[in-house]
């Protein structure tokens, strides 16, 4: 590993010096195992610890397929489908990786009893497989984390429809959370060059993911002077649908649970915030009934912030605990743009709302390539910014994602790989200055 670091720190390094760097045969990832898939049973899923679950395992180079690169990571970051991961829930991933393994013999590589995580990364090529022109050893990448197949005609219109469309490092094996990955080489892209490491791994799974709910024709299709309402506005998800709103010229009514929240949201330019539990708002009356007051009381405050309007279009990631709210204030013919659903995935809402005002509601996943590479080019130009609010180290990924699940963290939570210390990997000084104020909002919100 001292060699692949030696040549990423210097400058006049090649890529047939990348070429001819001996791999190891080993490399250090986070894991979870697959004979401790019961280990948190009977708890609630608040009470499932990821630090319990979550290993720092030494692990074997995997063999590189066709149209595959394995790249050195410098840095990853959590997303909640580390933290579903960790706990088990709301199945074991084993289950995609017993799936997947039954693929093709090249996909039984991923059918382990070990499931290396993480969907994000900032990193080098060491290698690609056959096939590959686009991409090669020394490049600085970022990775996105759609990983098809494209045997079947359905995902060459939108890649995500193919039938066998799964996310990296949570449907598949040799995630991200890692010194070394295993990636398509479709998923890659340039690393945006005024970011550090950490930060340039920071957006790509949330950022493209609100890309497409929020912008793109296959999601909610923001345009301009858009009323969109934002759950979670300044975590790692809604932190990104906020700067996509203010960018696109909508207006953003940001949805947060504290005050501390609420004054990122404003720092980062939003007007019309509302914390809901400042507010005190129960949209559900007990585990079984929501209260249709609360809806109404919410629809009043959003209207109080927009000049008496409705809004266009909600961009909802909570799922059960808010998703009755979400159709009630959406305006006649309004979009409400679904993903995620970490409150739970059981919606329930009032249909005379939805189906006699003509609103719709649009299920998303993640992105396809084209969408994920707009969503990285916005970042490289300094369009929209990483919102990484503090890092830790390969051996502390346990306690980050622990922090992501209990929500008390901000933006984006980070993890050095093979990266020594953070700060590293900036090449254009001059366009992180101009935009050093944005791209450090988030630190020390941890």
């Amino acid at each position: 590993m001292k060699q692949i670091l030696d040549a990423i720190s210097a400058p006049e390094s090649t890529s047939e010096d990348f070429a001819h760097l001996a791999l190891p045969e080993s490399y250090r990832a986070i894991t979870v195992h697959k004979d401790e898939v019961d280990m948190f049973e009977g708890l609630t899923t608040r009470e499932k610890d990821p630090r319990k679950s979550l290993h720092l395992d030494e692990v074997p180079l995997p063999e590189l397929g066709p149209g595959e690169a394995l790249v050195a990571v410098m840095a990853s970051a959590v997303n909640y489908n580390s933290v579903w991961t960790s706990i088990f829930e709301p199945v074991s991933t084993f289950a995609f990786l017993e799936r997947y393994g039954k693929l093709s013999p090249l996909a039984k590589r991923h059918d382990l009893p070990y499931h290396i995580i993480g969907s994000d990364l900032a990193g080098v090529v060491l290698r690609t497989g056959a096939g590959v022109n686009a991409w090669k050893p020394g490049d600085e990448v970022v990775a996105h984390c759609l990983s098809v197949e494209l045997e079947s005609p359905d995902g060459h219109d939108d890649t995500m429809l193919d039938p066998e469309q799964r996310i990296w490092g949570f449907e598949t094996n040799f995630g991200g959370m890692a010194e070394i990955a295993l990636v398509k080489t479709n998923q890659l892209m340039p690393k945006p060059k005024h970011l550090t490491w950490e930060e340039a791994a920071s957006p790509g799974l949330v950022n493209s993911t609100a890309y497409r709910q929020l912008v793109s024709r296959n999601g909610a299709g923001m345009k301009q002077g858009d009323n969109v309402l934002i759950w979670g506005a300044s975590g790692g998800l809604g932190s990104y649908a906020t700067q996509f709103a203010l960018a696109g010229g909508a207006n953003p009514i940001c949805v947060v649970s504290s005050p501390q929240k609420a004054e990122i949201c404003r720092r980062m330019g939003a007007e019309a915030i509302i914390d809901r539990n400042a507010e005190d708002y129960r949209f559900w009356k007990d585990e079984h009934t929501q209260d249709p007051r609360e809806w109404k009381r919410f629809g009043k405050r959003i209207r109080e912030l927009t000049g008496g309007e409705d809004v266009d279009i909600v961009f909802e990631h909570p799922g059960r605990e808010t998703f009755g709210a979400s159709v009630y204030v959406t305006r006649k013919g309004g979009t409400i743009v679904t993903c995620a659903s970490t409150s739970g995935y059981m919606h329930s809402y009032d249909n005379r709302y939805l189906w006699m005002s003509l609103k719709r509601i649009v299920g998303s996943h993640f992105a396809n390539y084209r969408e994920a590479w707009e969503a990285n080019r916005l970042i490289a130009k300094g369009k929209i910014h990483p919102t990484v609010s503090r890092s830790y180290s390969l051996e502390e990924a346990g306690q980050a994602a622990h922090d992501v699940h209990r929500n008390v963290h901000q933006g984006k939570v980070g993890v050095l790989c093979l990266a020594p210390r953070e700060g590293l990997g900036v090449t254009d000084p001059e366009l992180r200055a101009k935009h050093i104020d944005a791209i450090n909002l988030f630190r020390g919100e941890g």
